[in-house]
């Protein structure tokens, strides 16, 4: 089955980047002059998904506005000339069709999916964090999507992490199938560095099967009360193959304050306006 529904948990509080979160969603922190959330949203339209649900909070208003239609300014660029700005903002409101569902508490990223699932239905769906930000010749999503269309089973994103980072991410037990694919044989949330099974870490990328919502709605909540995705996978797995790929490209931590400013200064070292006097200027520091 093609996939059409991609989900987008985006109600967490961003309190790593407070006070600048606090009015105002981590998603639309720009990377350059784009929201973070606009780069992975491109990045499930050049994989194939049609059709955007984003898991939205409290104070989280500037996300549906940003891929809404915007008339007023449309016709102030309009009446200006100035096209090229109007052809921009238009493109974003007709990436794809993007519908909202409120995730009345932060209780985790697997009850922020559960709350997706009058949305998704009975089909296939991808899920994307939007903290990573992920640019490769091939998108991540589209690897991910090869991949289950191979096996037919629930797919993970991940790539190799330093020990001692391992216990900030879900890390599987792969068995390896040939090339960057494994099939998980287990996974631990968050392990210490000596007990993690591997060094392969999950990453914000996705593919699930709606099996997994029955599997998130029996799943306990942590010591701080949050629906964990990791262990309904866990339990998921026990009844059904679970893959993984160790996708090709290079992610962006946007969550974390070196990780969002290594990228902001890569992606406009990319930018063909920006590079040559960006470059200019970092090599004036001398650093």
């Amino acid at each position: 089955m093609s996939l059409r529904k991609a989900v987008f948990p985006a109600a967490g509080l961003g309190t790593r980047f407070l006070p600048a979160t606090k009015a105002q969603p981590k998603e639309m922190l720009p990377l350059v002059d784009k929201p973070t959330i606009q780069y992975v949203v491109e990045e499930a339209v050049a994989s194939g998904l049609t059709e955007i649900i984003i898991v939205t909070g409290r104070g989280k208003r500037a996300i549906e506005d940003h891929f809404d239609a915007a008339f007023e300014l449309e016709y102030y660029l309009q009446d200006r000339g100035k096209l090229d700005e109007l052809a921009e903002i238009k493109t974003i409101s007709e990436l794809a069709s993007v519908s909202y569902v409120r995730q009345r508490e932060p209780l985790g990223l697997g009850h922020a999916i559960l709350c997706a699932r009058p949305l998704v239905g009975e089909e296939p769906f991808g899920v994307f964090l939007g903290d990573d930000v992920i640019v490769g010749a091939t998108p991540c999503m589209r690897q991910l999507l090869e991949v289950f269309e191979r096996y037919g089973g629930p797919v993970v994103g991940v790539e190799r992490v330093p020990r001692e980072e391992l216990s900030r991410y879900g890390v599987i037990r792969p068995k390896p199938l040939g090339g960057n694919v494994y099939e998980v044989l287990d996974l631990v949330e968050k392990p210490a560095a000596l007990e993690a099974p591997s060094d392969l870490a999950i990453i914000g990328r996705y593919v699930l099967t709606p099996d997994v919502f029955p599997a998130l709605a029996e799943t306990q909540p942590d010591a701080r009360g949050e629906i964990q995705l990791t262990d309904a996978l866990r339990a998921l797995r026990r009844a059904r193959p679970l893959y993984a790929v160790e996708f090709e490209g290079k992610r962006y931590d946007t969550g974390d304050k070196l990780g969002f400013l290594k990228a902001t200064v890569e992606f406009a070292l990319a930018r063909p306006d920006l590079a040559e006097p960006f470059r200019a200027y970092l090599k004036s520091l001398g650093l």
